[in-house]
């Protein structure tokens, strides 16, 4: 195995081509008007004829640009610790059904997930309802249970 050495590097096959030769001949290609076209403003340097929405320019121009992705997914409803234990009974089973009597989520709301944050000292049951490690963990040690 050979030592990696400065006058030993090469570049990567393909990742390296020659430059295009312009204005040097019409057999080349690249003569005439080397790759810029016809005569007047197209041919010139920032030529061109720019956005052609008239009225809308303006609007289009001013909104701004937001980058990366958007999920359209809707996402559940947090419901913290804290409101589990002031809504509800001891032994109560809590589900979507139970969240919309009690408020805590919205009629048009499909998913709900209980998250840490506050106490828990009644012992629930959780059906059909996402939780976090820690908000599990709190109601398990509460001596109650998530199905």
């Amino acid at each position: 195995m050979t030592k990696l050495a400065i006058h030993k590097l090469k570049a990567s096959k393909g990742s390296r081509h020659k430059a295009k030769k312009v204005g040097r001949g019409n057999a080349s290609g690249h003569g005439n008007y080397s790759g810029h076209g016809g005569k007047g403003q197209t041919a010139r340097s920032g030529g061109g004829a720019g956005l052609k929405l008239k009225g809308f320019k303006r609007l289009l121009q001013s909104t701004p640009k937001l980058r990366g992705f958007r999920s359209i997914a809707k996402r559940p409803t947090e419901i913290y610790l804290n409101d589990l234990e002031s809504k509800f009974k001891d032994g109560d089973t809590v589900n979507m059904v139970t969240l919309r009597e009690k408020n805590l989520v919205g009629d048009n709301d499909k998913t709900a997930k209980v998250v840490g944050g506050g106490k828990l000292t009644k012992k629930l049951t959780l059906e059909g309802i996402k939780t976090t490690a820690s908000a599990k963990a709190i109601v398990e040690k509460a001596q109650g249970e998530v199905k």
